[in-house]
């Protein structure tokens, strides 16, 4: 089966009724726990740009605090799930701003670890990777935001 062109699917999905488009919605939202929590974002979170960074941040705390850092190996495994985390929630609200809070704040939480970064070649490319991200959103705001993060960035 071939899956239908995103115009072909946005010209149908405006011919739908507002009942069976809600059906359609919900039923999206059953098969995958990705879909439910874009969802629940668009539905509930998407007005609330702040609260959504900050929630975002919290749960990320969570995981850096479960760490175990008796051996970079593990130190590299959390540190790439924590990222993945991450960046899905910046995918959800598709702002510059929102990954480049969430960014800077992994930045500042792993340089907290205590855990050499500049020794290990793999924590030192995540590390970089991340700033190199946050540099290239950061070319798409506005040039206010842009001295306001700049000193952050300046921080890491």
């Amino acid at each position: 089966m071939k899956a239908a062109t995103i115009n072909e699917l946005k010209q149908e999905l405006v011919n739908l009724s507002p009942s069976k488009l809600s059906e359609l919605c919900l039923r999206l939202a059953r098969f995958k726990k990705e879909n439910k929590e874009l969802l629940t974002y668009l539905l509930f979170e998407a007005h609330d740009t702040p609260g959504y960074i900050e929630s975002v941040k919290a749960e990320m705390a969570l995981q850096f605090a479960d760490i175990n850092k008796s051996n970079v190996y593990f130190v590299k495994k959390t540190l790439r799930k924590i990222l993945r985390t991450a960046n899905k929630y910046t995918r959800y609200s598709g702002l510059a701003q929102v990954e480049i809070e969430v960014l800077i704040y992994f930045c500042t939480s792993m340089k907290e670890l205590n855990v050499p970064i500049t020794s290990n070649p793999v924590l030192s490319n995540i590390y970089l990777n991340q700033l190199k991200k946050i540099n290239k959103a950061l070319n798409g705001l506005h040039e206010d935001l842009q001295y306001d993060y700049q000193r952050e960035i300046q921080a890491l």
